[in-house]
């Protein structure tokens, strides 16, 4: 089994560099071979790349933006529950109601058997 082969080009730096694959392998069968070529995008030399821009702030800033941060997940989490137990109190007014109806529904059944059974009954007189 052959080991791939690594070409190197005239032109690296300190620079990152990445593996392409070569063309041959697939023409050969064989494995893959790699060349290392410079990245194709590079800062101009003197430019500095960023940090993010949550290390730019101050400790205070930082903890003042957590602070905000939790006071509002606070506030929403209220506004939330706050709904939660709006909808909860519906349901259960509904539930009531619908316990309401099938009770009444469920005294009228009964009262209807007792007809029947009286209609139907041999009477022994």
């Amino acid at each position: 089994m052959q080991r791939p082969i690594m070409a190197v080009t005239g032109d690296e730096t300190d620079e990152e560099t990445e593996l392409a694959p070569s063309h041959m392998a697939a023409a050969t069968g064989d494995m893959p071979t790699y060349q290392i070529r410079a990245p194709t995008t590079a800062l101009p030399q003197g430019v500095v790349m960023a940090a993010s821009p949550g290390s730019l702030h101050s400790p205070q800033q930082l903890a003042e933006e957590a602070t905000r941060k939790r006071e509002l997940r606070l506030m929403k989490n209220r506004e939330a529950a706050k709904e939660c137990r709006r909808r909860k109190k519906e349901y259960v007014k509904c539930l009531e109601s619908r316990v309401a109806v099938l009770e009444v529904q469920n005294k009228k059944l009964i009262e209807e058997l007792e007809t029947l059974k009286d209609i139907c009954s041999p009477k022994t007189d």
